[in-house]
């Protein structure tokens, strides 16, 4: 099978569609799951799709498009801090509307494409001093928020096959599906 060759040029246009495109993914998912489901964590320690689905409402606006924006405008300007986890715990996720989360993210994401769009000759090399990774480059922002999209993607489709191996019953093997 042939390799594709790693481009050597930036292409915020690509991530950019590709962050436009998950506007249908990201809801797709979520319709996978039967509502009870929505709230169902294999162990103490992980996030449901529920949590996931207000996690990523609050990182749009609060993390990515604040950050890209800001480095594009003013890289040397500070961010302001973001605790992803004590956010969770601060609004109390388990206790949030579901669909009133699912469609803050639709709205607040149609509006970060919206606002990357008409940016008008962004500078994508434009760097963000950041104080735990040094140097960080606006396409590399937009890349990592197209990235987190995918992470959590992989995440919510783990919890479907989890589920499955749930609703099979605890001799059950979903092994014969293939590896995780």
């Amino acid at each position: 099978m042939p390799t594709q060759a790693h481009s050597t040029e930036q292409n915020p246009e690509a991530l950019i569609e590709r962050l436009e495109r998950f506007l249908t993914t990201f809801p797709a998912l979520i319709e996978a799951f039967a509502p009870e489901d929505l709230t169902w964590k294999p162990d103490a320690m992980s996030w449901s799709v529920h949590e996931i689905i207000c996690h990523m409402a609050d990182e749009e606006v609060l993390d990515f498009r604040t950050r890209v924006l800001s480095t594009l405008t003013d890289p040397s300007k500070p961010w302001p801090p973001i605790d992803p986890v004590g956010i969770a715990i601060t609004r109390d996720y388990p206790s949030l509307d579901r669909a009133t989360e699912l469609n803050r993210w639709i709205n607040d994401r149609t509006q970060s494409i919206s606002l990357l769009r008409t940016l008008e000759s962004p500078d994508w090399s434009s760097a963000h001093q950041h104080p735990k990774f040094g140097p960080m480059i606006a396409i590399d922002l937009l890349a990592a928020w197209s990235a987190h999209d995918a992470l959590h993607a992989r995440q919510i489709v783990k919890r479907l096959h989890q589920l499955a191996s749930r609703d099979a019953g605890p001799k059950s093997t979903t092994q014969y599906a293939g590896d995780w």
